[in-house]
C-alpha cells in the first residue's frame, strides 16, 4: 500500500527539483500509519527533514508538495497536519487491491527479498545430550525454527545447525550415572547412596537397561575397588573419582562404549523429539570432532602465533580484555586440558569459514556474558566479529494451577518437551513459546493452552481459518457459484471490510519487521489482531448473501483472510485447519 503513495510522492518531490526548490531528493521516502483514524491511512514527514536545506518552514514545503502532487486512482485526498506532516486518506481501491494480491499470490503473499545473496548460520538449543529436552528448550527450539522460517520467507539462505557437546565433563558425569544404573540393574546393590551430583532421571536407568542387554556383565568388573562415595563430603568431587576410576579401570575402548551409550541414546531422543516438533536442522555439529580433526589446537595456535595469549599460573591464557573483555580467559588449564571456552573459540571461528556473512546464536540468558569474549576471540582471529548476532532466550516457566514445576535436569524432575507436546499439543506449543519476545520472561499457561475459546490466542486464530472453509462448504452446498476470477470488488465498501483490507496489506510490513528485529512474536500478535478483526466482521455482517456481486466479493475478502492466516501460521509452525 505504500508503494501507491510513494510513487506519485517522489513524483512531486522530483517536479520541485527540476523547479529548483530542491537540491537533492531521496530515492525513497518513509511513512508511518497514524494512530488515529482522522489522521489519515498513512503519514509522512517528508516536508520536515527537507525543509531545512530548501531554506523554507516545513508546513510552506509541505503546501508545495501538496501542489506539486499528481493525480492518484489510489489517493483520495491528502492534508497537511501539525508542522508540516502529510497525511494521505486512500481511496477503497487501494484496500480492494490487496485482495487480488493475496488471491493472486497465494502462499507468497508477504514474501520479501531483504535478505536476498545472504548466507546465515543459526544455531539453536544445542542442549547438552544429558537428558531429555524439557520445556524450557522448547521455547528456544520454536523461537529458532520460526525465525528461521521468517528469514527464509525473506529472501535469506538460512542454515541451521545444532552443536552437540559431546565431550567435557558433563558426559562423563552421564557416563557414570549409567554405570551405577549398570550396576544395580545387573543385580549389585550399591553401597552407598546414589550421588546427588550424578543424573538421577528415569530415563539413566533406561539407558543402563539397554547397556545391560548389549554388554551383559562385560563391565562388571570395574565396579571392583570402586571409591566409597560416602566419605566424600564433597559431591563433585565425588562424582570425578568415580569417573577418574572408571576411566582407568575400563580402559579407552570399554569406556567408549559406555560413554557412546548414554550420548547416542539421548541425541536420538532428542531428534526425534524435534522432528516431531516441527525443528530439522540440516547439520548436527560434534564438539568433539573440533579435538578430533585437529581445530582447537589449529584455532589456539593462531592466537599464540598472533600474540594473543600468555601463560601463567601453569595455564594457557587468551588475552581477550585487549578487545574489550571485562578479564581475560583461560584457554588450556594447568592439567593440558582445554576448556569449554577454547571449544566455542574453534567452533565459531569454523563457522565463519563456511562462506557464511551472518552468524547468529541462541544462547539461554544465563550466557549473556559469554558475549564479548566470543566475540574478542573472532576478532583476535581476524574474523568479523560483527558478524555475530547473539540472541537471548529465557526459559519458559510452567505452572501446574499456581505450583511452579521444577526444571532440575540431574534430579529428573522435570516436564519434558515431549509430555508438554503431549498435553497440549504441537500448535499451542508453538504458538505460546513464541507470544512475547525471547528474552523476556515466559509463563506459560497450561490450562489457556488447552481450552476451546477466544481466551486461548491458537485456537482463536484457527477458527477464524476454520471459519471461512465452513463459508466455503456452505455456499457449495447451496449451490451458490464461485468464479475462477477474481469479482468484482466495488461492492466492499463497509468500514469493517477496509479495516480487515488494511491488515491484510500489513502482513509483508510485519513479515519484514519479524525478520529485521528477529521477533517472531510479531507475526503470532498480527494473526490475533486479523483473527480478531475477522471473527468481529463475520459476526456483524451476513457474507452468503443472494446479491450475487456482493456475496462474492465478501468471500473473496474470506478468503484473502485465510490465506493470510494460512501463511502467518506456516511461519510460526502451526497448523491452519480447514474443520475445528
Amino acid at each position: 500500500m505504500k508503494n501507491f503513495v510513494a510513487e506519485p510522492l517522489l513524483r512531486a518531490l522530483q517536479a520541485l527539483q527540476q523547479q529548483g526548490l530542491l537540491q537533492d531528493v531521496p530515492s525513497q521516502v518513509d511513512f508511518d500509519r497514524p494512530r488515529q483514524a482522522e489522521h489519515g491511512h498513512l503519514a509522512s514527514n517528508v516536508a520536515l527533514l527537507l525543509a531545512k536545506s530548501a531554506g523554507k518552514k516545513p508546513r510552506d514545503l509541505a503546501n508545495r508538495i501538496l501542489a506539486a502532487l499528481p493525480e492518484s486512482p489510489w489517493i483520495e485526498r491528502v492534508e497537511i497536519a501539525g508542522p508540516g506532516f502529510l497525511n494521505f486518506f486512500l481511496r477503497p481501491a487501494a484496500f480492494h487491491a490487496v485482495i487480488a494480491q493475496v488471491l493472486e499470490q497465494g502462499r507468497d503473499f508477504g514474501r520479501q527479498k531483504l535478505g536476498a545473496g545472504q548466507r546465515l548460520h543459526l544455531e539453536f538449543v544445542s542442549a547438552n545430550p544429558t537428558g531429555p529436552l524439557h520445556v524450557g528448550h522448547g521455547r528456544g527450539a520454536a523461537y529458532g525454527a520460526s525465525l528461521a522460517e521468517i528469514l527464509r520467507f525473506c529472501g535469506y539462505e538460512v542454515f541451521c545447525e545444532y552443536y552437540v557437546n559431546d565431550a567435557g565433563r558433563q558426559m562423563d558425569i552421564l557416563a557414570a550415572s549409567v554405570y551405577l544404573r549398570y550396576l544395580e540393574a545387573a543385580g549389585h546393590p550399591l553401597p552407598w547412596d546414589f550421588p546427588q551430583s550424578a543424573y538421577r532421571g528415569e530415563y539413566v536407568r533406561e539407558i543402563a537397561a539397554h547397556l545391560l542387554t548389549s554388554e551383559g556383565d562385560a563391565l562388571l568388573f570395574a565396579s571392583k575397588s570402586m571409591p566409597d562415595l560416602a566419605v566424600i563430603a564433597d559431591g563433585d568431587a565425588a562424582i570425578d573419582q568415580l569417573i577418574a576410576h572408571l576411566k582407568d579401570a575400563l580402559g579407552a575402548t570399554a569406556y567408549g562404549r559406555l560413554h557412546a551409550t548414554g550420548l547416542q541414546e539421548i541425541l536420538a531422543d532428542i531428534r526425534d523429539d524435534l522432528a516431531e516438533f516441527g525443528v530439522v536442522y540440516q547439520n548436527w555439529y560434534s564438539e568433539r570432532s573440533l579435538m578430533e580433526q585437529g581445530a582447537v589446537e589449529r584455532a589456539i595456535a593462531r592466537l599464540e602465533d598472533g600474540g594473543h595469549c600468555y601463560h601463567a599460573e601453569g595455564a594457557l591464557w587468551f588475552r581477550s580484555t585487549a578487545f574489550g573483555d571485562d578479564k581475560d580467559r583461560v584457554l588450556r588449564r594447568e592439567n593440558g586440558a582445554y576448556t569449554y571456552f577454547a571449544s566455542d573459540v574453534a567452533y565459531h571461528f569454523e563457522k565463519t569459514t563456511r562462506g557464511f556473512t551472518q552468524l547468529i546464536d541462541m544462547w539461554g540468558a544465563d550466557h549473556h556474558g559469554y558475549i564479548p569474549r566470543v566475540r574478542a576471540s573472532l576478532q583476535a582471529l581476524g574474523a568479523d566479529a560483527n558478524a555475530l548476532e547473539v540472541l537471548l532466550v529465557q526459559f519458559a516457566i510452567l505452572y501446574r494451577g499456581s505450583e511452579k514445576v521444577s526444571m532440575s535436569t540431574r534430579a529428573g524432575e522435570f516436564v519434558t518437551l515431549r509430555q508438554l507436546r503431549e498435553e497440549v499439543g504441537n500448535d499451542a506449543a508453538r504458538f505460546f513459546y513464541v507470544l512475547r519476545r525471547a528474552d523476556q520472561h515466559l509463563d506459560f499457561d497450561l490450562e489457556l493452552a488447552t481450552k476451546h475459546s477466544e481466551e486461548n490466542p491458537v485456537f482463536y486464530i484457527q477458527y477464524a481459518h476454520a471459519r471461512v472453509h465452513s463459508l466455503r462448504r456452505q455456499a457449495a452446498e447451496r449451490g451458490l457459484s464461485r468464479p475462477a476470477q477474481l469479482p468484482d470488488l466495488a461492492s466492499l465498501s463497509d468500514p469493517r471490510e477496509l479495516d480487515l483490507a488494511d491488515l491484510l496489506w500489513r502482513f509483508p510490513e510485519q513479515v519484514a519487521s519479524a525478520a529485521r528485529d528477529r521477533e517472531p512474536h510479531q507475526i503470532a500478535f498480527y494473526l490475533k489482531d486479523l483473527a480478531a478483526s475477522f471473527h468481529t466482521y463475520y459476526n456483524a455482517t451476513r457474507i452468503l448473501v443472494e446479491e450475487d456481486e456482493l456475496r462474492l466479493a465478501r468471500l473473496s475478502l474470506a478468503d484473502a483472510v485465510a490465506q493470510t492466516l494460512a501463511n502467518g501460521l506456516t511461519l510460526l509452525g502451526v497448523s491452519a485447519p480447514e474443520t475445528m
